[in-house]
C-alpha cells in the first residue's frame, strides 16, 4: 500500500508541472485567482464526495484552526510564492530549491516531534539533491547571481518552507487520530478562501480565464494533483514519516522531465543522466529493505 501511495505521488504531481505550465501560458488572469480555483472546486468536491458516503468526521474548534494554518501553509501562500518565484528563476533551480523538503521535514519532524532522522536520510538526501542539481546543471551554470536570482530562491525557499509546516500539521492531526481526508478538505477551503482574501486585498480579480486549455488545467489540478496527489501524500505522511514521504519531491521532476522530452523536445545530456543515476541510487539507499516502506502492505 505504501508502495501504490508513493509512486502515485511521484506520477500524479511530476504531471502537474504541465497543466501549470498551460494555466500560465493563457494569459488574463492573476496568481491568486488560479491558486484560488483550484483549491476552492478540490475542496468543494472532497466535501461533497465525504459527505455523501458519510465519510466526513466531526472536528473540533481547535482541529479546524490548524487546518486553517495548514491550509494557508500547503494549500495556499506556498502556491503563490511559486509562481511568483518562475517569474525570477528557471524552473531547474526552482526544483532544486523544492527538493529541499526532504532536509525541511527531516529537520521540523525533530523540531516538532523529536522524530531523530533516519540514518538513512543524509546520503540519500545528499544523492538526490545532487542529482537534482545535475541534471539542471546547465540550467543553473546559466543562472547569473543577481538580485532577480536572490528573489526567486529566496521566494522558493519560503515555499518550501510552507510546504514542510503543513507537512507537520498534517502529522499532527492524524497523531491526534482526525481523518487525513477531512482535515484536507477543510484545509483545502480554507486555503483557497484565504487566498481569494488576499488576492481582493491585492486589488486583483477572481474572475477565472473562460479559456478551454485554462479550465482544463484547474480541473486536472484540482481533482488529480489536489484531491488524488495530496490525500496520498499526506495518508503517505501519517504511514511512514514526513522525511521519508518528502523523498518523492525528488523524484517527480523526473517524471516532468519525461512529459517536457516527448511533448517540449528536451534535450537530454551526459548531466542529466547522471543526475537519473545518483537519484535512483537515492531511492535505494532510502527505501531498499526498509521495514517501515513495508509495513501493511498487505492491509
Amino acid at each position: 500500500m505504501n508502495i501504490l501511495l508513493y509512486l502515485s505521488v511521484v506520477l500524479i504531481w511530476g504531471t502537474t508541472w504541465i497543466a501549470i505550465y498551460a494555466q500560465q501560458a493563457v494569459s488574463g488572469g492573476s496568481i491568486g485567482a488560479a491558486v484560488f480555483w483550484r483549491f476552492i472546486v478540490a475542496s468543494l468536491v472532497m466535501l461533497a464526495a465525504l459527505k455523501a458516503l458519510k465519510r466526513l468526521h466531526p472536528l473540533t474548534a481547535r482541529d479546524h484552526l490548524f487546518c486553517l494554518l495548514q491550509g494557508c501553509c500547503v494549500f495556499g501562500l506556498n502556491f503563490l510564492c511559486f509562481y511568483h518565484a518562475a517569474a525570477w528563476i528557471n524552473s531547474g533551480l526552482e526544483s532544486v530549491i523544492f527538493s529541499m523538503a526532504v532536509l525541511y521535514n527531516a529537520l521540523n519532524s525533530w523540531i516538532f516531534f523529536r522524530q531523530p532522522p533516519s540514518i538513512r536520510l543524509l546520503p540519500a538526501a545528499a544523492l538526490g539533491i545532487g542529482g537534482i542539481m545535475a541534471l539542471f546543471w546547465r540550467d543553473l551554470h546559466g543562472s547569473a547571481a543577481s538580485a532577480q536570482l536572490l528573489w526567486g530562491a529566496g521566494l522558493s525557499a519560503l515555499g518550501t518552507l510552507g510546504f514542510s509546516l503543513g507537512n507537520m500539521i498534517s502529522l499532527r492531526h492524524q497523531r491526534a487520530k482526525r481523518d487525513v481526508l477531512t482535515t484536507n478538505s477543510y484545509a483545502m477551503l480554507y486555503g483557497a478562501l484565504a487566498m481569494a482574501l488576499l488576492t481582493l486585498l491585492q486589488g486583483e480579480s477572481l474572475q477565472p480565464v473562460w479559456n478551454a486549455q485554462w479550465m482544463g488545467a484547474v480541473g486536472y489540478l484540482a481533482i488529480f494533483g489536489s484531491v488524488i496527489g495530496f490525500g496520498a501524500y499526506f495518508t503517505l505522511v501519517g504511514r511512514i514519516g514526513a522525511s521519508q514521504a518528502a523523498y518523492s519531491t525528488l523524484l517527480f521532476p523526473l517524471v516532468a522531465l519525461t512529459l517536457s522530452t516527448v511533448y517540449e523536445g528536451y534535450q537530454w545530456h551526459a548531466e542529466a543522466f547522471l543526475g537519473l543515476a545518483m537519484i535512483l541510487a537515492g531511492n535505494l539507499v532510502m527505501f531498499a529493505r526498509m521495514p517501515v516502506l513495508r509495513r501493511r502492505v498487505a492491509a
